[in-house]
């Protein structure tokens, strides 16, 4: 399993630099960094709320799930 993380995507979207971003959000460009590189173990409700807020998004908009595992099943499945 795995969260990707497409903030890049929406910053691009709203034509706004991560350096504009943390500043607005209360955060160092260095955290967001680890979080647009999806490297973040977690992130706190608050601070997705406070993205969600200055980029006029969902946090599905951000967040996104991809099950590894039934991938990897499906290949092994395709190769037998």
């Amino acid at each position: 399993m795995a969260i990707i993380v497409n903030l890049d995507i929406m910053l691009a979207k709203r034509k706004m630099r991560s350096k504009e971003l943390a500043e607005r959000i209360g955060i160092t460009e260095q955290n967001l960094s680890i979080l647009k590189t999806s490297k973040a173990k977690a992130i706190r409700f608050s601070t997705l709320e406070a993205i969600c807020t200055e980029l006029q998004c969902q946090p599905g908009d951000i967040l996104e799930f991809i099950d590894i595992d039934s991938d990897e099943d499906n290949e092994a499945d395709e190769e037998e």
